[in-house]
């Protein structure tokens, strides 16, 4: 009969349990699951990809340029240095072509802009030989702000998207606006996106006018999660127009990238959508999201939160808000404060400090 273990068996079987013996000394390193999705968490980067432009050179150079926040996180120099070179190549290559296609009256314009650009890009080089990170995100920033001046001149004449009819009594934001939200901690500034949720922020612009956030409380906060205001002192849960003494509902407006449709009182699982990213998604600190009760989407009135980003537990492209709850603009400036802010705090007031222009009252 032939031995169960044979000499090769008995060495293999002894492998195993050195192996084992191993594992049960050592704790397993588990390695961080990426998580899929828009990688995108910067909320200026978000709105210049939000632009309803079609301009793919200048949108090259731009997502050239942001491809060096990971690189200057992790100090890779030499990585650095060949992507603004290639950044240089791309302005050459494209700065004619991009300049044609402006109107006339935007050309010199352009012209300055894009010699301004090129300085830029010559600093990020010295920048990157001196490992000089602080100067060069900060010069980064002043040229991606510039590419994004460009990129809005490629703005459409006509608001681009078609609004359901049923909704012409609301008010409407037609482009996009920038306001400054006073608080008990400090200000803030965010930008309000008319362009992919027309509806929400005409609402909230409209109510910011109306002066309905005055001095309302922080009324609901979640650690690493939301904190909502919004909801008027009284027994009205929302904003009762002085007209019908009814109070004014919302619906639910998602935009989806290279839909040519923008979803209303639809949520991504009603539509089977559920790995899908949202034009304006919940993907960074001061996301403005739009609130709406538990048991209908169409029914938000005034209450609005903002989402605080935490990465390990609302990572971008896996959080249960992307899809469920309409974003309509991004804090840009003063997240210190939000960072402070609590249910013991208070919204003093939202003033419109650009882009009132883009309210429309009604269709």
């Amino acid at each position: 009969m032939q031995k169960f273990l044979s000499n090769q068996n008995k060495l293999f079987l002894s492998l195993l349990i050195i192996i084992f013996q191993v594992f049960l000394s050592k704790p397993i390193e588990v390695l961080a699951d990426l998580p899929t999705g828009n990688a995108v968490k910067d909320p200026s980067a978000i709105l210049r990809n939000a632009l309803p432009i079609k301009q793919v050179e200048l949108q090259e150079l731009q997502h050239k340029l942001e491809d060096t926040s990971d690189l200057v996180r992790g100090g890779r120099w030499p990585a650095l240095t060949k992507t603004v070179t290639k950044c240089q190549s791309l302005l050459k290559k494209y700065q004619s072509r991009i300049i044609k296609d402006l109107p006339n009256d935007k050309q010199n314009i352009a012209g300055e802009t894009f010699l301004e650009l090129k300085e830029d890009l010559n600093s990020l080089l010295d920048h990157a030989k001196l490992k000089d990170k602080f100067s060069f995100v900060a010069t980064r920033k002043e040229a991606l702000d510039k590419i994004g001046g460009l990129e809005e001149y490629f703005l459409p004449n006509q608001f681009p998207y078609a609004i359901p009819d049923e909704f012409d009594n609301l008010p409407r934001l037609l482009g996009r606006a920038k306001v400054n939200i006073k608080t008990s901690k400090g200000d803030m500034k965010a930008i309000v996106d008319g362009f992919n949720a027309p509806l929400t922020a005409g609402a909230f612009i409209d109510l910011s006018t109306k002066n309905f956030y005055k001095d309302l409380p922080i009324n609901r906060a979640e650690e690493f999660f939301v904190l909502q205001t919004g909801d008027p002192i009284g027994e009205a849960i929302g904003y009762l127009d002085p007209e019908t003494n009814e109070e004014r509902h919302v619906p639910l407006e998602i935009r989806i990238p290279n839909e040519n449709d923008t979803f209303y009182n639809q949520t991504f699982e009603d539509l089977g959508m559920y790995t899908e990213t949202p034009t304006l998604p919940f993907a960074t600190l001061g996301t403005l999201g739009w609130s709406h009760s538990n048991t209908a989407v169409d029914d938000g009135s005034s209450q609005f939160f903002f989402f605080l980003y935490e990465a390990e537990l609302n990572p971008a492209g896996r959080n249960l808000i992307d899809g469920r709850n309409a974003a309509f603009g991004y804090v840009v400036d003063g997240f210190d404060v939000l960072e402070q802010l609590s249910k013991d705090d208070t919204i003093i007031s939202i003033d419109v400090l650009e882009g009132i222009e883009n309210l429309k009252l009604n269709a």
